[in-house]
């Protein structure tokens, strides 16, 4: 059973989505990170297709969803795709879901729990970034892996990028590669992320949400983010080992956000667990969704 490709529209958006397994099935929605888009579950969703109803969206502005924001915007941070997703579940009459996803997906994952959590039925994060990783993000040893973030943000950066083929694909051959445990993981598919990139507004649609976060993210790294509500939804987190990004070490700071959470490390994974051990990644979900 292949999944299939949906659209529907919600909180005013055309949302486009993936949707594999039994309907009626323990909804599972599946979130993506950058530099990616709901095609990167696709090994997930072919090992859970006949236990769970996977719904995999591509987030505002990614993939296939709309771009209302034709340009730069600071308007498109975790909160707002956390409305989308709230939406998304109410539009497909799913009362209550799990949630799955990294990177861009744990701050829409965070903040959906914080506003909805009679909504949900857990949370399992592949790497899990929080307000509480704070002054580490700047450490002089990290800083040569975040200057994406800044450039991002940059008004010429879409343009630059997407200035060709070649260099689009130099760009993101660099994150699938340098953000795997092993650099070769991406290579039959590298050219299915360069089309998916290459279509109008993808490059800027995922840049805003590094726009729409700075403004928190510079809070957190000065160290005036604010002990906030901790997350009382129960909380998996499955982080790779090797993340050049998201380090593993920054799981010893999980307690200041979650009170209900369990931890394991993928040793063969850095970046994208999900899809460098999908047989793990599946396990992980059907273990913790059983």
């Amino acid at each position: 059973m292949a999944a299939t490709s949906n659209e529907v529209t919600a909180n005013g958006i055309r949302i486009h989505y993936l949707r594999a397994g039994p309907r009626g099935g323990t909804p599972l929605i599946l979130l993506h990170g950058w530099p990616e888009f709901s095609h990167v579950w696709h090994k997930v969703i072919t090992r859970l297709e006949d236990r769970y109803d996977l719904i995999a969206p591509d987030l505002r502005g990614f993939g296939k969803s709309e771009k209302p924001d034709k340009g730069p915007s600071r308007d498109v941070g975790a909160d707002v795709h956390a409305q989308d997703v709230h939406a998304l579940m109410d539009a497909l009459s799913i009362p209550k879901a799990g949630l799955v996803g990294h990177d861009v997906g744990s701050y829409v994952m965070q903040s959906l729990a914080r506003a909805h959590p009679d909504r949900l039925t857990g949370l399992l994060f592949f790497n899990c970034p929080t307000p509480a990783i704070g002054k580490r993000w700047i450490e002089p040893g990290h800083l040569k892996e975040i200057w994406y973030q800044s450039f991002h943000q940059k008004d010429f950066a879409a343009q630059l990028v997407g200035s060709s083929r070649e260099t689009c694909r130099t760009y993101f051959a660099h994150f699938l590669s340098h953000w795997s445990k092993d650099p070769h993981t991406f290579d039959n598919e590298l050219e299915t992320w360069v089309d998916n990139f290459l279509q109008p507004g993808n490059l800027q649609g995922g840049f805003n949400f590094y726009l729409s976060a700075n403004a928190k993210r510079l809070a957190a790294m000065r160290g005036e983010t604010g002990p906030a509500e901790k997350i009382k939804t129960r909380t998996r987190v499955v982080w790779g080992r090797h993340d050049p990004v998201l380090k593993s070490e920054w799981s010893d700071c999980l307690g200041e956000t979650f009170t209900d959470f369990t931890l394991n490390f993928a040793e063969n994974s850095a970046h994208f667990v999900h899809y460098e051990e999908p047989d793990l990644a599946t396990r992980e979900i059907a273990g913790f969704f059983k």
